[in-house]
């Protein structure tokens, strides 16, 4: 911290700690927030997330660990990473791609692309690509590739070094901005005797059934992304977008059980509406942020318009899936749904748009496949650690603002107290030597306020 160069005396430097003292006591922003365009606020990285500076070539590709890490790619890039696999777990590596609001993006042709490759260079497992569907609309966008371990796996299933490769491909039409990338790690555990086998046929996604609406309504406000998705169940939901805006839920899933989610706009109040594409997105991520299937869009002209998704249950098995959107349907956790409202939406809804999401989860929970350790965040069932909570208190942040405006409202009554003293002092006291201030909070650092509808998931009754 700069400490000012000014010097002040003591009856003057009660109100100087206090104002510093209240402005620690703000929530700062959360890891990887940034300025927003047009009122979007922009992704936020994980707490804790890594930054890592991926290489050219392997040669000099830095080492990952696992969990969350942090890095850019501009366009025709290809960035290289290090890591070191053991010869019985699955490894998942995800890439998400967050191009800042606002960010000029082309449909399909702007992606990003991840996959494993051993030292060799035999490419492992499936890989991902990641693309955009809105009409040009920038929005985060998720995929995975994995190193998995099996009999019927024909390569790459030694120990040893392996390299993620994450490649963004454009247009030169797209913007040449640098796009924010957060990359993921984790495993999964080996299986306790031989795999499951896979579902039988036909017990995959099928038509959209009806979604929910005997449910009582209540309020959600949405994440920037996967790591402050709020948290949702089986219900209808109210939210709103801006347009260009992309808000985060996650949903408890459990062995055998499959996703039923409609995102639904109203009506338009403008009194022309234009004939937009695509302009609602709803997709689905699983646990390790896979892509389950693509996600849809759905064109809107000023009447009521529903993106839908119907998942297949839940099965170790599905993996052998040639179908990605039943192959991401493979362990139990979080599962994560994105709302899209594209950009060009704003003649229909100036002010936003009112958003209804119907979330059910369908199907009996079943037992899981048997794991050597525990799963972490793959393969965990909903009745493990947080999962298992209500909405409002699995990790909710309404309860840690909570905490937090307690405790600033203990810091003030302190900072108050103190300068009730100092103030008291200095009045009986002769003019001394000059006292050196508090210390001011740096400039570089962000705080604001907290605000329910950007942080607070929904309390779940």
């Amino acid at each position: 911290m700069r400490h000012a160069r000014t010097h002040r005396t003591a009856g003057r430097r009660g109100p100087a700690a206090l104002a510093a003292l209240a402005a620690l006591a703000l929530p700062a922003l959360a890891p990887g927030a940034a300025a927003a365009a047009d009122g979007v606020p922009a992704y936020r990285t994980a707490p804790g997330g890594t930054p890592v500076k991926g290489a050219a070539s392997t040669a000099d590709a830095p080492r990952l660990d696992r969990g969350q890490h942090t890095d850019t790619i501009r366009r025709g890039e290809t960035k290289h990473y290090a890591v070191v696999l053991d010869g019985t777990s699955n490894a998942y590596f995800s890439a998400v791609a967050a191009p800042r609001p606002g960010t000029k993006v082309e449909d399909y042709t702007d992606r990003l692309t991840v996959r494993i490759e051993d030292s060799g260079g035999t490419t492992c497992g499936p890989d991902g690509t990641a693309r955009f569907h809105s009409g040009g609309t920038a929005y985060p966008v998720a995929d995975y590739a994995a190193r998995l371990i099996g009999p019927d796996v024909p390569s790459c299933r030694h120990a040893g070094p392996y390299y993620l490769v994450v490649g963004r491909e454009g247009p030169q039409t797209s913007g040449p901005e640098p796009w924010p990338v957060e990359i993921g790690y984790l495993t999964e555990p080996a299986l306790k005797g031989r795999p499951p086998s896979p579902p039988a046929a036909g017990s995959g996604s099928s038509a959209t059934p009806a979604p929910p609406t005997d449910a009582a309504t209540r309020q959600v406000s949405g994440g920037t992304g996967f790591n402050d998705a709020a948290t949702v169940g089986k219900g209808v939901w109210k939210d709103h977008l801006t347009p260009g805006e992309t808000r985060f839920y996650r949903v408890p899933v459990d062995w055998g059980q499959r996703l039923d989610l409609s995102a639904e706009l109203p009506d338009s109040t403008a009194s022309a509406t234009e004939f937009v594409p695509s302009a609602l997105g709803l997709a689905v991520y699983n646990p390790a942020r896979g892509a389950v299937g693509e996600a849809g869009f759905v064109p809107y002209q000023g009447k009521p318009a529903a993106a839908r998704a119907f998942t297949a249950p839940v099965a170790y098995g599905n993996r052998s899936a040639p179908d990605r959107a039943v192959a991401g349907m493979r362990f139990a956790g979080w599962y994560y749904v994105a709302v899209t409202l594209s950009s060009r939406t704003a003649v229909a809804f100036p002010q936003g748009a009112a958003l209804t999401l119907r979330a059910d989860v369908r199907g009996t929970p079943q037992a899981g496949p048997g794991y050597v350790s525990p799963a972490g965040d793959l393969g965990r069932t909903p009745g493990d650690d947080a999962m298992g909570r209500p909405a409002q208190e699995a990790g909710c942040p309404l309860k840690l603002v909570a905490y937090a405006g307690i405790g600033a409202g203990v810091v003030l009554l302190a900072g108050l107290g103190l300068w009730t003293v100092l103030a008291r002092r200095a009045a009986a006291a002769r003019p001394g030597p000059a006292v050196r201030p508090a210390p001011a909070l740096p400039t570089d650092q962000q705080t604001t306020q907290a605000s329910p509808r950007r942080s607070a998931p929904p309390r779940d009754g």
